[in-house]
């Protein structure tokens, strides 16, 4: 089986990561989201939390950080002043070659970090936005999280804000716009074991492949 990439965009509260871990699970492939902050870190020799604060802030969340070295294959740093500033814009970068790196040698799930975009060369490459009901992405929440249903709503408008202004920022495109995609779908409608099903009989067909 030729290498393959399936990345998914979500919704918060639509069971995206969920999904996504049920298809790795399924396929026996790697599914890459928050470790790719850690990834990153190392291969960067920057600290996690530089990515965490920038991850996901669009143009609104530039930030600066003091950096002590960067390792040449990703920023071509060649040493000199450890106060050197690095903007999102590097750290989007690093993480961007990190992903490129793990799709050429492996096939993966990506969640979420425009890897969509970032793979958008990669020949045999799936892209899918999940959606829910706004009253399942509640429940999903609240259950998950022990809020109330008035917090879960804030959450769900803070963060996919949040994610809609990074995507837009970096990828020039438009996050949860069915065009931006080859599928989308709802996973209220068919739940998530039923919304992995549909997506794999896509990927096979987009593939022509048999898993």
């Amino acid at each position: 089986m030729d290498k393959f990439v399936i990345n998914i965009g979500r919704q918060l509260g639509s069971g995206g990561k969920i999904v996504g871990e049920i298809i790795a699970r399924r396929l026996g492939i790697k599914l890459c989201d928050k470790e790719l902050i850690n990834l990153a870190a190392r291969e960067s020799g920057l600290c996690p939390e530089c990515f965490e604060q920038a991850d996901e802030c669009g143009r609104k969340g530039v930030l600066s950080t003091l950096v002590g070295y960067l390792r040449a294959p990703f920023t071509g740093y060649e040493g000199g002043n450890t106060n050197n500033i690095l903007a999102n814009e590097s750290l989007f970068r690093i993480q961007s070659d990190v992903i490129r790196e793990i799709a050429s040698r492996e096939s993966a799930i990506f969640v979420g970090r425009c890897a969509d975009y970032i793979l958008r060369d990669h020949p045999r490459c799936v892209n899918v936005f999940i959606t829910a009901d706004e009253a399942d992405r509640r429940a999903r929440l609240c259950e998950r999280l022990g809020c109330t249903e008035d917090e879960a709503r804030s959450m769900m408008e803070r963060i996919d804000e949040q994610r809609a202004s990074y995507y837009n920022y970096y990828s020039l495109r438009t996050w949860g716009v069915a065009a931006t995609y080859h599928l989308c779908v709802n996973s209220s409608t068919l739940g998530e074991e039923g919304t992995a099903d549909f997506i794999l009989d896509f990927a096979e067909r987009k593939l022509h492949e048999r898993f």
